[in-house]
């Protein structure tokens, strides 16, 4: 028999896995801003919110992974973990730059003057202008 081992604030324990072990199963995960405190219980945890945090820069990550599990730092692992934070350091500025076109689209599509959602938005009247060209359906 399999278990799962939960983890929830301050509850920690195993359950007995009663699904098929042959198919697949999804394990969700709850990680916080801040990672947790190094201790065995939680070392899943702190491990994938070391990995996944965007708070931290990659030495920082690095030296977590080096020093708290022995994994041995080289060029290659340093350069996917770069890529890493890279990409989603791109995805974080997508995502950014996706609401504030949304906003800019909706205001426009009110009668915002452009002076006005040029000064909401933090840009300047022409990249707004460049905003709605680039979003605003094209008339048949």
């Amino acid at each position: 028999m399999a278990y799962v081992h939960l983890a929830k604030d301050d509850l920690l324990g195993s359950y007995p896995w009663k699904g098929g072990l042959d198919l697949l199963n999804i394990v969700l995960i709850g990680i916080a801003n801040e990672l947790p405190e190094h201790d065995e219980k939680y070392e899943l945890h702190r491990l994938l919110s070391t990995l996944l945090s965007m708070e931290l820069t990659v030495d920082e990550k690095l030296g977590i992974i080096r020093t708290e599990y022995s994994i041995p730092v080289d060029d290659k692992l340093r350069k996917d973990m770069s890529a890493m934070c890279n990409l989603s350091q791109g995805i974080r500025e997508n995502a950014t730059d996706n609401a504030i076109a949304g906003v800019i689209m909706n205001m426009h599509r009110k009668g915002y003057t452009l002076e006005q959602i040029a000064e909401c938005v933090e840009k300047t009247i022409e990249e707004v202008e460049a905003v709605i060209r680039k979003r605003e359906p094209v008339l048949a």
